[in-house]
């Protein structure tokens, strides 16, 4: 469990989102009361429960992006699900326990790759030394010859073991000098079958039915032909397997999804009651209220074993445009005790989010140009076109936020993107993106509404 503060937590969030402050705080002060909680008594803790949260803010202006930063900062397994693809239980389609297991499979994987990357550096020496006897079978045969025999008793002759001792350092330093890199070998890979399932069933049932599967069908190992380089990728990925501890990483990703894990739920007003009421009411009331019970603490059973989501953090977002938080179950309402309105970007957001995040658009696009040895630069005058734009675009059409600085930024480039190594072939090392250039490429497009829908 990280012990970052709020402000440290609110801090590293404004290296990668722009405004949005009440936001940041809010979920800052969730997780660390996350904290505080695993360090009371067990009698207090158990009373006290997550201070789940709703966002509400059009789209595109970083409720996503909170809360996935969010969970990278305090290394909590973090999934986003969107309402709408869930179904009440009884109806073809994913049943809301399914994100409870999707997060554990996250955590999982999370923790796997922690340890996987404490014994790397074992697991490759490891699977080095298996190439190496590979290599060495293929070019000399046994290790020890017959002529290196003893005949009194068949055991290797007096410094035939030093020899091949000698021999296998020899190699190894060869192959380490990336000598054998690009020879083919011959190696054992095992396979484990995957299982096809029927789709369109219930969610949990088809695990279940799976993983019973899994186990029944055994694992397999064949021949495959492949680069010495790819052979230690491969040979590396068993090792490491022998490694880890399964079981451990299973113990600790279990305790890990129930007291960090943290789940976003998007498009949260779509499933709320209007007072237009319409065919689909029914619907979305039943997905409400399946979704309840996850959401108050119940115990959901997975493939791994029973995870309790007393203690997951639930974080729901939506426009809220046609609907209002107050249009969900009242039962519901009261398990998102905290509501934070995000504000709808402005100008001058969009200006900022071009130049003071962590790997910026800007950043980015002249990162990429680099590559091809060509160096971009930008004036103050096309930062401010940019933004402009945007904020012009997100007016006259459907507001979508920061996104539409994306949109711009791929216009901008097109040509340039597309003919760059062409340019510096012709000794065009430079670019420099000004004001003029941003309006010329995108003079047609804002010029032409109907085409703007299109392009931007």
């Amino acid at each position: 469990m990280s012990s970052k503060t709020p402000s440290e937590i609110v801090s590293a969030l404004d290296r990668h989102i722009v405004g949005q402050e009440a936001a940041k705080r809010a979920v800052a002060v969730a997780v660390r009361n996350r904290w505080r909680r695993m360090r009371l008594s067990r009698e207090i803790a158990d009373e006290i429960t997550p201070r789940n949260i709703v966002m509400i803010g059009p789209t595109g202006v970083g409720k996503t992006e909170i809360a996935r930063r969010l969970a990278q900062l305090v290394e909590a397994p973090f999934i986003k699900v969107e309402a709408t693809k869930f179904t009440e239980v009884g109806y073809v389609g994913r049943d809301v326990e399914s994100m409870v297991r999707d997060l554990l499979e996250t955590a999982i994987k999370m923790i796997r790759d922690f340890d996987a990357r404490e014994v790397a550096s074992r697991a490759e020496d490891a699977a080095r030394d298996r190439v190496v006897s590979l290599l060495l079978g293929e070019a000399i045969g046994d290790p020890v010859e017959q002529d290196d025999r003893d005949p009194s008793d068949g055991a290797p002759a007096p410094g035939a073991e030093a020899t091949h001792d000698r021999v296998r350092a020899k190699m190894r330093t060869k192959l380490d000098e990336g000598f054998f890199d690009d020879r083919e070998l011959e190696i054992m890979v095992r396979e484990r079958p995957t299982i096809p399932m029927m789709g369109g069933g219930n969610d949990q049932m088809e695990q279940g039915l799976g993983s019973m599967l899994e186990k029944l069908v055994p694992e397999t190992r064949h021949r495959r032909t492949t680069t010495v380089a790819r052979a230690i990728q491969i040979l590396a990925e068993e090792e490491t397997e022998k490694l880890v501890d399964q079981d451990k990483i299973l113990e600790r990703a279990l305790e890990r999804t129930e007291q960090s894990g943290i789940i976003f739920i998007d498009e949260i007003d779509k499933i709320a009651i209007s007072d237009r009421g319409g065919s689909g009411e029914v619907s979305r009331q039943g997905v409400q209220r399946d979704l309840l019970p996850i959401v108050e603490g119940c115990a959901v059973n997975t493939k791994h074993g029973i995870v309790h989501t007393d203690n997951i953090l639930f974080i729901a977002a939506g426009a809220f445009q046609g609907a209002k938080v107050s249009d969900l179950m009242p039962e519901l309402q009261g398990r998102f005790p905290i509501r934070v309105e995000l504000e709808a970007l402005t100008r001058e957001d969009f200006r900022r989010i071009l130049l003071e995040p962590h790997a910026s658009l800007t950043e980015q696009q002249a990162a990429l140009l680099s590559t091809e040895e060509l160096e971009v630069t930008f004036e103050e005058d096309a930062i401010d076109a940019m933004a402009d734009l945007a904020a012009e675009a997100n007016e006259r059409m459907e507001n979508i936020g920061a996104r539409r600085l994306m949109t711009i930024m791929e216009q901008v480039f097109e040509e340039i993107a597309f003919d760059a190594s062409e340019m510096v072939a012709r000794g065009e090392t430079r670019v420099t993106i000004d004001g003029t250039f941003v309006r010329e490429k995108l003079a047609a497009v804002v010029g032409d509404e109907d085409l703007g829908r299109f392009v931007l």
